[in-house]
């Protein structure tokens, strides 16, 4: 009735204009509330004071003060001046309104038939007040009822600003956690930001209404109208999808790759890969990041990477913050990255943030999944070589957790069932596992901890075992100083090491080995400096350790001498500070500057050679002692970084980017691919840094309602202090390894396109890349020049790559995934001639990497069945049946040559997989 009454007011009244009249008064308040303090001024006066009292209610703040002759309206201004209460004074009768204000030339259809009802609660109610303007940046006036109205700030006629910050956090309804890469959306206007790790976001508003729309792939859309008045803040909880169909597998970081600054990136949706057909139907996050334009393998099986023409060793894989120095199982065949545990998964081409360094050319930043805090759960797969199992187990309901993730292989149990002699004595198996645990501690502060372990190990005959392994640790705690200060305070540690058991009869028995060890701590800030400036900055410093090598003889009367080569020792410091700076709706710049700065350490023994002449073991003059800790040599310097997007539409980007990176540390391979013994050397006093620049520039465009995006990239990289090798090199238990190495420049450029289709029944991507990866081995020594200093390809120059990876659903359960893959085959070195010299046939070869291996073709198909999407069943499950290499090519994954007895030289080719391999796979989730 009283709010009837109050329309009833201001409808007879509204034809006064509103005035302020001279009347004064004299108060005092004393700790009074404020609705108490409205009726004191209302029994010292003539004025009528009109509100809801759920409106003042709210307000907890006391009054106290003494006023001395002064205006009603002055003290309604100073009381009122910390609540979202407005007032108008129409003679007599004050009324107050809640955030709105009424204006003195409201149109004529203003006011509604009938009352609206209110229960407001405060200033971030989702309710209508009696009365309040609404306009928006198209029209002056624009009145709309709407039953869900966020109120920011309230309003002030008198204010000149236009544009409000307003900033809040996102976090799951169900568990309270904060969700990151949550995109952001003004509808109807050039407007979007995404949330930060911490679940923050921050937003430029104007005045008015505005609509936001919040959106993610896993999480159910929202939708708010938001009345901004002034600067504020909006918390919004967001819900899980139930029982999603994933029908991609790269997924949007956040933003649409048209708005983000980085160019080169590629996000991987972790959960998609079920549907790409891999070799015996398991899930390998690696091996799909291979089918987007600028990421290669030399070749089929093999277990490194080459990224816009780096090498193998040119790429920093950090698995929750970690290094994880071999990323694969089986020489090659399967990622050491357990899917079923991982979150997700960013790779950087190009545009490297500040906070990452120590590699060449990429970045492989993966993150593992917190387990569920609400209720126990797992999923996992049974295929035909390995299975997988993962729980997750809440400790303390919506605040802490666990996880673990189990994989092995039984391949030895098939070996063992065959008729193959050889291959019953053969053997070949992997296993590895992932425990992280996540506590909420409370809304400032979380802890994350997480253990990593792989294990490999392979015979080809009875008389060897090679082992190899993974350790990996991670504490990670996150820290809010408030809503404009974050902190992540980080400490990992990493191992990675070899063994050969050569165990024969005979007196030969040895056992060889070789491990890496590395310990970092890093501090990283986050800083909203303003609405355009948001600041990170932080400090890192790494320790290394390395045991190059070791053998051992078993036999006490053996012949082999036992050695051990000399360990080596190093510390890698860096300090980093980057600014991302939104100059406008349309221009957005990241900047960033790294220092870097790296100290060789002893113990140890430092060889000294003879100026003029090329390192051999002819020219060493001495060594010199350097004790424990001692720095033996320095090296550092500045890693600007740099990365801008422009809107050219609101649909249609350019980006740009420049980054200049340091590598200290270089992989020793006997090989053209990354293997399992390949071992890793520290800079020294004879083996420099590598070091690189890449300029890159690239167009982004969505097409058909973002159905579609589409990406041009092209890119060019300068690179120093390249390693390779001189011809024959030994580089197993050398201890002047220096003395075989070479290193020289590189350049590398291609462009990149992508297309892909991210909803309806066809979806997936086609990528291709025209690249070149050239290296020139140019020196004052004849003995250390190739291809007479030129530059040649390199061994994974592989000029053309297309790829298609497409999926298509013929219903929510049934659905045809395809892989198809073309690549330009590798550079080889070809014997072209013979030649007679003294009593013997010597073989001639052409220039270093002169001719190519056939193209590699193949085309995967398979077939995807999801469960019944009842959501009341004991566990939800998908098949996969897949045939890898249905054209039954017969791919060369190398050529060699041998020269037979009779001297001429023939050539043959080596393969994996020449004909089709069918696998059927099992994966369950509950």
């Amino acid at each position: 009735m009283k709010k009837f009454i109050l329309a009833l007011v201001i409808l007879f009244s509204f034809q006064l204009s509103a005035q302020n009249s001279n009347e004064k008064i004299s108060i005092t308040f004393k700790d009074d509330t404020l609705e108490s303090a409205l009726k004191a001024i209302e029994a010292s006066t003539s004025y009528k004071f009109y509100f809801d009292p759920t409106w003042v209610g709210s307000n907890k703040d006391l009054i106290t003060g003494t006023y001395t002759d002064i205006k009603i309206n002055e003290l309604l201004d100073k009381i009122l001046s910390k609540t979202d209460l407005n007032f108008i004074i129409l003679k007599n009768k004050v009324i107050l309104t809640l955030n709105s204000t009424i204006h003195d030339d409201l149109p004529a259809n203003y006011f509604p038939d009938a009352p609206i009802e209110t229960t407001n609660k405060g200033a971030n109610s989702t309710d209508n007040p009696v009365f309040y303007q609404q306009y928006d940046s198209l029209n002056s006036y624009s009145v709309t009822k709407k039953a869900s109205i966020v109120f920011i700030g309230k309003e002030n006629k008198n204010l000149t600003k236009k544009n409000f910050t307003i900033s809040g956090s996102i976090k799951n309804a169900e568990t309270g956690k904060p969700e990151a890469n949550i995109y952001i959306k003004v509808k109807n206007k050039n407007i979007s930001t995404s949330s930060d790790s911490y679940g923050n976001y921050t937003l430029q508003l104007p005045i008015g209404i505005n609509v936001i729309e919040i959106k993610s792939l896993n999480h159910k859309e929202v939708t708010k109208t938001l009345m901004v008045y002034d600067d504020g803040t909006f918390d919004v909880n967001i819900n899980d999808k139930s029982n999603q169909l994933d029908e991609v597998v790269i997924n949007k970081k956040g933003k649409k790759q048209t708005e983000t600054t980085v160019s080169g990136l590629v996000s991987i949706d972790i959960e998609g890969i079920k549907n790409v057909p891999l070799i015996l139907g398991e899930r390998d996050i690696l091996k799909v990041a291979t089918t987007f334009p600028g990421i290669k393998t030399t070749g089929e099986g093999s277990a490194g990477f080459n990224v816009r023409g780096g090498k193998d060793d040119q790429n920093l894989i950090l698995l929750d913050n970690a290094v994880l120095y071999n990323p694969q199982h089986f020489l090659g065949f399967f990622s050491a990255i357990n899917p079923y545990t991982a979150k997700k998964a960013d790779i950087y081409k190009g545009s490297i943030p500040a906070d990452f360094g120590g590699r060449l050319s990429s970045v492989f930043d993966i993150t593992t999944k917190n387990g569920n805090s609400e209720k126990f759960s797992g999923e996992g797969a049974v295929g035909p070589i390995t299975s997988n199992l993962t729980l997750s187990v809440p400790i303390e309901k919506n605040k802490s957790s666990i996880i673990f993730g189990g994989r092995a292989t039984y391949s030895d149990w098939i070996l063992k069932s065959l008729d193959d002699e050889n291959l019953k004595n053969s053997q070949a198996g992997f296993y590895d596992g992932i425990l992280k645990y996540n506590n909420a501690i409370n809304s400032n502060n979380n802890i994350e901890a997480t253990a990593y372990y792989s294990h490999d190990r392979f015979s080809l005959s009875s008389d060897s075992i090679y082992k190899y392994s993974n350790r990996l640790a991670s504490l990670k705690w996150d820290h809010a100083f408030n809503k404009k200060s974050k902190a992540a305070l980080i400490f990992t540690n990493s191992e990675y090491k070899f063994n050969i058991d050569y165990d024969t009869d005979d007196i030969n028995a040895f056992d060889f080995g070789y491990k890496i060890n590395e310990s970092q701590l890093q501090l990283k800030f986050n800083y909203l400096l303003t609405p355009k400036h948001t600041l990170s900055y932080g400090i890192a410093s790494k320790l290394y350790n390395i045991s190059p090598g070791y053998q051992h003889p078993k036999n006490p009367d053996a012949t082999l001498i036992s050695r051990d080569i000399e360990k080596e020792r190093a510390l890698e410091s860096a300090v980093y500070l980057a600014d991302s700076f939104k100059f406008s709706d349309k221009l957005l710049i990241d900047l960033g500057l790294r220092y870097s700065y790296y100290a060789a350490l002893g113990e140890a023994n430092v060889n000294t050679y003879q100026d003029g002449l090329p390192l051999s073991d002819e020219t060493i003059t001495g060594t010199e002692h350097y004790k424990k800790n001692e720095v033996i040599k320095t090296y550092g310097g500045l890693e600007p970084r740099l990365a801008a997007r422009y809107f050219i539409t609101e649909d249609f980007s350019i980006k740009a980017g420049y980054d200049i990176t340091r590598q200290y540390i270089h992989l020793l391979s006997s090989n053209t691919t990354q293997s399992p013994t390949d071992t890793w050397k520290l800079s020294d006093t004879n083996v420099t840094p590598q070091t690189a620049q890449q300029v890159s520039l690239g167009l982004f465009k969505t097409l058909k309602d973002e159905e579609y995006e589409v990406s041009l990239e092209g890119y060019y990289k300068k690179s120093k202090n390249i390693l390779d090798y001189k011809v024959g090199a030994q580089i197993v238990l050398n201890e002047n390894v220096e003395t075989e190495l070479l290193q020289g420049e590189g350049k590398a450029y291609g462009i990149e396109f992508l297309l892909k289709k991210t909803t309806g029944r066809l979806n997936g991507w086609i990528g291709y890349t025209y690249s070149r990866t050239m290296i020139k081995l140019n020196s004052q020594f004849s003995s250390e020049v190739v291809n007479n200093g030129n530059f040649f390809p390199a061994n994974f120059d592989k000029p053309h790559d297309l790829s298609a990876i497409l999926n298509y659903k013929f219903t929510r359960r049934y659905s045809l995934s395809t892989n198809f893959l073309y690549q330009t085959g590798r550079p080889v070195t070809y014997p072209i001639g013979t030649f007679h010299y003294g009593d013997a046939d010597y073989t001639l070869y052409s220039d270093r990497n002169a001719y190519r291996i056939p193209a590699y073709i193949r085309l995967d198909i398979g077939i995807n069945i999801e469960g019944n999407h009842k959501i009341k069943k004991l566990a939800h499950s998908f098949w996969n049946i897949s045939v890898y290499n249905v054209l039954g090519r017969n791919n060369p994954y190398s050529i060699y040559f041998v020269t037979d007895q009779s001297g001429k030289v023939k050539g043959y080719k080596t393969s994996i997989f020449s004909i089709p391999v069918p696998s059927i796979t099992y994966n369950f989730k509950f």
